[in-house]
């Protein structure tokens, strides 16, 4: 039999111990040494005395957090490894957006969160069942959506001026390019996490217009060596709240009558610092930006008589129109 150098048995122990011990699961020193002879297999001798002084090294360094329990002088003890990057609730919340994000595909999701199950332990891993249906919704183009992703950010860090084109589904559900399949020019600003998808908002490099467009419709993303300087004064925070289901549009100052049992509704959407003032006793009245757009009256007549537009008066028109079209849909006669 071979003999396992010293380097490679404690590095084989460290691998035993964040494999097969959290803080609900301890191992006796002869169930490591199982578990180091599968890791090592047959043909290596391990030695008790060797693996005990080991993890007595280990348990005066500082770069492992080895935790040793005993019941008393002449008890076994038992061993385990904790403090882990992430607590077993956070590699939850991880595997549940990546469930839940539409622009990646049903097999990529499993091997991700394969490689989730790996940052802790096999016994808190075989808990870590995934409870959110995971269906297989996103396009073929969302394959290559991580690595677009990728550049995207760091062309934002660098400060990059890209080139893409852009495109969307007709109704024979082919993928159709947009702007006669000419390439735009942006400055990218941020990436956002929105609706289950990635948008990149940034600047038009001439128009000096600030856009957003759905990562997953992009083609053919060159980062380029040029630079750009962002705009100082642009608030990303601000930018996406005034947004309607991502429809872009042109800012105005949006005044709203709702019904209070909407009141949940409106601080979801707004946040809690949106200035509400009572009108009478079951309605309030909400005054903000807003980007004026088909998004926007579409999310408006969510709620039915439940929400009056005031301001601005152009959109109380939209309202109207869109309520005729409605009414005309279901009144006309077949």
């Amino acid at each position: 039999m071979r003999k396992l150098k010293k380097t490679e048995r404690i590095l084989g122990l460290i691998n035993v111990l964040k494999k097969f011990t959290d803080e609900e699961n301890e191992l006796k020193i002869r169930e490591i040494m199982e578990h180091l002879q599968e890791e090592f297999g047959e043909d290596f001798e391990i030695h008790e005395m060797s693996v005990s002084r080991d993890l007595k090294e280990l348990q005066q360094s500082r770069y492992i957090d080895l935790i040793v329990n005993s019941d008393g002088e002449g008890k076994p003890k038992y061993y385990s490894y904790k403090n882990r990057l992430f607590e077993i609730q956070e590699l939850r919340l991880l595997m549940d957006a990546i469930s839940s994000a539409r622009f990646i595909t049903k097999s990529e999701k499993e091997k991700m969160i394969a490689k989730i199950k790996q940052l802790t332990s096999i016994p808190l891993a075989n808990n870590l069942v995934n409870e959110i249906y995971i269906d297989d919704y996103a396009i073929d183009e969302a394959k290559t959506v991580k690595y677009r992703i990728f550049s995207l950010h760091n062309a934002i860090q660098e400060k990059k001026v890209i080139r893409f084109i852009y495109g969307r589904y007709n109704i024979d559900k082919e993928f159709v390019l947009s702007n006669d399949g000419k390439p735009r020019v942006l400055h990218p600003y941020a990436l956002i996490w929105k609706n289950d998808y990635y948008y990149l908002i940034g600047k038009y490099e001439k128009e000096g217009e600030m856009v957003h467009f759905r990562v997953d419709r992009m083609v053919d993303v060159e980062v380029t060596d040029e630079t750009f300087e962002l705009d100082p004064d642009f608030e990303i925070s601000s930018y996406v709240r005034q947004l309607f289901h991502m429809f872009a549009g042109v800012e105005k100052t949006l005044k709203v009558r709702f019904h209070n049992r909407l009141i949940n509704v409106i601080i979801d959407r707004f946040g809690k610092n949106i200035s509400v003032k009572k009108d009478g006793e079951d309605f309030f009245i909400i005054e903000t930006k807003a980007m004026i757009s088909d998004g926007l009256v579409s999310w408006l007549l969510t709620w039915g008589n439940n929400a009056q537009v005031i301001e601005p008066p152009e959109l109380v028109e939209k309202l109207k129109d869109e309520s005729k079209k409605i009414y005309d849909l279901y009144h006309s006669e077949k």
